[in-house]
């Protein structure tokens, strides 16, 4: 007989997460953080129906190859500035991060701006905590059916119409709206749609803080970028141990008690469900509704605020916080170099891309008059929204002169065009090989000029 197996653990290796009902609030970084909700929620539902120089003003449209960004238009080509603002991205959160911690995620994060949207509607729906918990206790009837029924019509409509204003940035949203009220939406786009419908639905109104504590990898390396100098939310243990209830105006220490009354007020207003008298966690995404928690009880037991607290390692300690140190000063050079890069590049950017090709199939050509003719194929990509036409001249060597085109070249608003272009000069200096330069010049006042160098190739000297 095999060995025999060890005998299973009394309790599963995986326990259900338990639903946390996050109490209600209001404080200084509610109020804050509600601004930060509102603020980005309407950049997000807003902007997507903003028109811009006859086009949608942020549009990322795939098919044509073109990313409109309001006056600013994008093509494969200029895959540089994706890669400086992800690079700005990046640099970005580690110097906030280091400077302040997670206010991304407590502010910002498109997880927790979704989530409070759905919360705020279950608390309009359901009521407040101890109701919430209430119901879901109780048994199913007309009223418990009506209040979960209206939740979840109001969360499948919100997140229908995220995932529809999503789609709306990479399809114009017009026209995609008018596909819906025409019942003709494709099936590529009815996809995306029911994907990023489901995605918010599922994250912001089921996974809920899961998402922060178990699937989102910047809670984990989170503390590669903190020091004792970062301002972090955090309980201060020698003011508030040891916990214990007392009268209001009551002095704590001459019943040998902290300033912590121990009302679990903190822990019932986070939105991760943790406990912050515990000390820093992975799973904080620094809101401050524990603050505003703490400050509300301390000012109802004439106690000073400030038991839980933004502040530093260092401050708890009674230390002095540097705030300028190594770390951050690496950040922000690194970021205003990438800064400065991406707003050079933009700046200098030309709206004509030109590329000069040899022809192939001979290096030259001797022509009447002891004339040697090169050809070439100019490939002129327009990035501008605007038709523009542009004048070829040729310089670099003795004698030498543009057959054609000789008329101003004109090119389509965003287009790609191919112009043949044929050189000649005198064989007594065409011998050899030559450099030269093709210049365009636009006619049109918009004053561009583009110069791409070249060879001019004769007979062997």
């Amino acid at each position: 007989m095999g060995p025999s197996l060890p005998p299973e653990p009394a309790s599963g290796f995986y326990a259900a997460a338990q639903k946390i009902y996050p109490r209600e609030i209001d404080g200084r970084f509610t109020r804050l953080r509600r601004l930060a909700v509102w603020a980005l929620l309407g950049l997000f539902y807003g902007t997507a129906w903003l028109q811009w120089d006859g086009h949608q003003a942020l549009l990322f449209d795939l098919p044509a190859r073109k990313f409109h960004i309001f006056g600013l238009t994008l093509w494969p080509q200029d895959f540089l500035y994706l890669t400086l603002l992800l690079i700005i991205a990046a640099l970005s959160l580690f110097f906030f991060t280091a400077l302040a911690g997670r206010l991304w995620c407590g502010y910002a994060c498109p997880q927790t701006v979704w989530t409070e949207l759905f919360v705020w509607i279950e608390q309009w729906t359901e009521g407040p905590r101890a109701r919430r918990m209430k119901l879901d206790r109780g048994p199913w009837t007309a009223n418990k059916l009506l209040r979960k029924g209206t939740k979840q019509l109001l969360w499948i409509l919100l997140a229908a119409f995220t995932g529809f204003t999503f789609v709306g940035y990479f399809t114009p949203v017009r026209a995609l709206g008018r596909e819906i009220v025409n019942l003709s939406l494709g099936a590529w786009p009815s996809f995306w749609i029911l994907l990023y419908s489901l995605a918010t639905y599922g994250n912001a109104g089921f996974l809920r803080e899961q998402v922060c504590k178990y699937m989102c990898p910047y809670a984990r390396f989170q503390s590669a970028m903190f020091d004792k100098d970062t301002l972090v939310i955090s309980y201060d243990q020698a003011r508030g141990e040891p916990r214990g209830a007392r009268r209001r105006g009551s002095p704590a220490r001459a019943q040998g008690l902290g300033d912590c009354i121990d009302c679990t007020l903190c822990v019932q207003v986070c939105p991760t469900g943790i406990d912050i008298r515990h000390g820093l966690q992975y799973e904080c995404i620094a809101c401050g509704a524990c603050i505003d928690a703490c400050d509300g009880v301390m000012d109802k037991m004439g106690t000073a605020r400030g038991l839980i607290r933004y502040t530093t390692e260092s401050a708890v300690a009674g230390k002095p916080t540097r705030v300028v140190r190594p770390r951050l000063l690496v950040y922000a050079a690194l970021l205003s170099v990438v800064l400065g890069t991406l707003a050079y590049t933009l700046f200098t950017r030309t709206p004509l891309i030109v590329d000069v090709i040899r022809d192939r199939n001979a290096l030259y050509r001797e022509t009447h008059g002891a004339r040697i003719e090169n050809a070439y194929t100019l490939k002129l990509i327009n990035l501008d929204d605007h038709p523009h036409r542009y004048r070829l001249s040729v310089s670099g060597m003795r004698g030498l002169e543009l057959v054609s085109p000789t008329d101003p070249v004109a090119l389509p608003a965003g287009s790609v065009s191919t112009v043949p272009a044929r050189l000649e000069a005198p064989a007594e200096f065409a011998a050899g090989v030559h450099p030269i330069r093709l210049t365009l010049i636009a006619v049109d006042g918009s004053q561009v000029t583009v110069r791409e160098n070249s060879r001019f190739i004769g007979p062997a000297p």
